[in-house]
């Protein structure tokens, strides 16, 4: 059996898993971007106590599990209780 196969049809390279022939996808790259102290310890922190958040943070593209990608869509689960929320009552009970 040949290690590669080109379909016609959809243009797609397959190659050669054991008995099945699986198909060469290749993700983009994209650039890492900065992230810092504070971050990373908040993707520290999802990934001890919420996992099922750090999991699906990782699945939908949003943080690359290494520190990077991280757009703040989990600010309401912030390990010391900071957040929104909370930023806008200590301003308006001035």
């Amino acid at each position: 059996m040949e290690k590669y196969k080109f379909d016609e049809n959809n243009g797609l390279w397959y190659e050669l898993q054991g008995d099945y022939y699986l198909p060469c996808l290749k993700l983009p790259e994209k650039e890492q971007p900065h992230i810092g102290i504070w971050g990373q310890r908040h993707l520290r922190y999802l990934k001890k106590h919420h996992r099922v958040c750090y999991a699906n943070l990782l699945t939908s593209g949003k943080s690359d599990g290494c520190g990077g990608g991280h757009n703040g869509a989990t600010e309401s689960h912030r390990p010391n209780g900071l957040g929104r929320q909370n930023e806008q009552h200590t301003k308006s009970s001035y």
